[in-house]
């Protein structure tokens, strides 16, 4: 009696077998590295740049929403966060009655200058009333390259949320708008603190 004889897989069955077990392995391999690259980055925890001059720095538990309250540009313009969307802004509040206002100016301006090919911004809103409007003019034209915006009736101020508690206040947002941290008082806006968060914000 013969033996009979297993038969055996035809070659070119066995060839697309390999290269159908090879696709599905490139298609998993290509999953993964999509899935990495649209999953959501996770927000920089600023807490850590509470030190220092920054030491007064306050983090919201969560981002809140941005403020829709509007102020103006030196001519008289409206205008709003949304104006700035796709940045970073640093909104400081000012006045030229205030001298911790006056004493950070200058360290704003470098912080505004070291950033000027980023999308960065460093927006001074003076809350000066309309018969200060030229001393405001002055202080902001000594410290180039900052521009001259303005809130003198605290339409912004107390637009926020929680309002600003006095002046100098300075607010962070990201470039989604929303507020990362705030600073109640002066602070050395160049110092190494300062630059630090405003790099992790740039990273996300």
């Amino acid at each position: 009696m013969s033996e009979v004889q297993p038969a055996k897989p035809r070659p070119d069955l066995l060839k697309w077998a390999i290269r159908g077990a090879a696709l599905i392995g490139v298609a998993a391999v290509l999953y993964v590295i999509v899935s990495a690259s649209i999953k959501p980055k996770s927000d920089a925890d600023l807490r850590q740049f509470a030190k220092g001059e920054l030491v007064k720095l306050v983090v919201p538990s969560a981002p809140t929403p941005t403020p829709t309250a509007g102020f103006t540009d030196a001519d008289g313009k409206p205008m709003t966060l949304a104006d700035f969307k796709g940045q970073i802004v640093v909104v400081n509040l000012w006045a030229t009655w205030c001298a911790p206002c006056r004493l950070e100016m200058p360290t704003l301006a470098k912080l505004a200058a070291a950033y000027q090919t980023q999308p960065v911004q460093v927006v001074a809103i003076s809350v000066d009333r309309d018969a200060d409007l030229k001393l405001a003019k002055d202080d902001i034209a000594k410290n180039a390259p900052l521009k001259l915006y303005r809130d003198p009736g605290y339409k912004f101020a107390f637009g926020l949320k929680p309002t600003a508690a006095g002046f100098p206040t300075t607010i962070i947002f990201d470039k989604q708008g929303r507020e990362r941290a705030r600073l109640s008082g002066g602070a050395d806006w160049n110092g190494k603190e300062a630059r630090a968060l405003i790099e992790a914000l740039l990273k996300e």
